[in-house]
């Protein structure tokens, strides 16, 4: 099942996604993609204060959102494409999620290659990150897709840890980082899903039946949405 979202809105992508896990049948396997506006994207464990300047994320009109999942902070815009692959547990395969993305990136012309556990790189940087959450029988792995993300903000509202600072360093870490547009100049969002789809129907051996959330939306999504966007949810853990 492939679906888009078609609004920008952290806390109601991050509420249908939710939606989607609890929903998606035993022999389904659901792609969706989804994007955020200048949105700042923590890790189930993390503090908010630590990890992002939260006020000046706001006064620019920017959200701070937390994910279900584990892992690190990160920095959304339209330059960026997120993706979720939902299946049930039995179904479950990094290897194979993983080679949905690295297919569809091969497609527009970079040679994309998987590198260690869950990491993608083109030419040795990275242009996606990948985290994983799974309750019962159900499971995700969602990551982000750097096609044109502006580096700018990134480094302005997310905070590097003193540590990291001294054994990486903020230079290499961004010359560790590379959007897709520097080596497909022509690449679009739209190419981009479609290249995903095409990947994700190759991979999977079938075509992919599209759904809209946004024509049949349960009330449940907004009961989420409103979770997910509360003090307490961001701030209170």
């Amino acid at each position: 099942t492939y679906i888009e979202s078609g609004q920008f809105h952290p806390y109601k992508n991050l509420a249908v996604e939710e939606y989607l896990l609890l929903h998606c049948e035993p022999q389904e396997c659901i792609l969706y993609l989804w994007q955020n506006q200048n949105t700042v994207v923590i890790g189930r464990n993390q503090n908010a204060w630590k990890e992002c300047k939260v006020e000046s994320l706001e006064e620019n009109g920017g959200h701070l959102a937390r994910r279900l999942s584990g892992g690190g902070a990160v920095y959304h815009d339209l330059g960026n494409l997120n993706f979720t692959f939902l299946v049930s547990k039995e179904n479950y395969s990094i290897d194979r999620q993983l080679e949905v993305i690295v297919k569809a990136v091969q497609k527009l012309g970079a040679k994309a290659e998987k590198s260690g556990r869950n990491d993608i790189l083109i030419d040795g940087k990275k242009f996606s990150g990948n985290a994983f959450y799974e309750q019962e029988q159900h499971c995700y792995h969602h990551g982000t897709l750097m096609m044109n993300v502006n580096k700018e903000m990134l480094s302005k509202y997310l905070t590097v840890s003193k540590e990291k600072l001294q054994s990486k360093g903020v230079n290499s870490v961004k010359s560790r980082v590379v959007n897709i547009k520097e080596l497909v100049p022509d690449i679009t969002v739209d190419r981009m899903k479609e290249a995903l789809r095409e990947a994700f129907e190759e991979v999977y051996g079938g075509q992919a039946e599209v759904l809209s959330m946004e024509k049949s939306e349960p009330a449940e999504v907004n009961n989420i949405t409103e979770r997910l966007g509360s003090w307490n949810w961001k701030f209170g853990r």
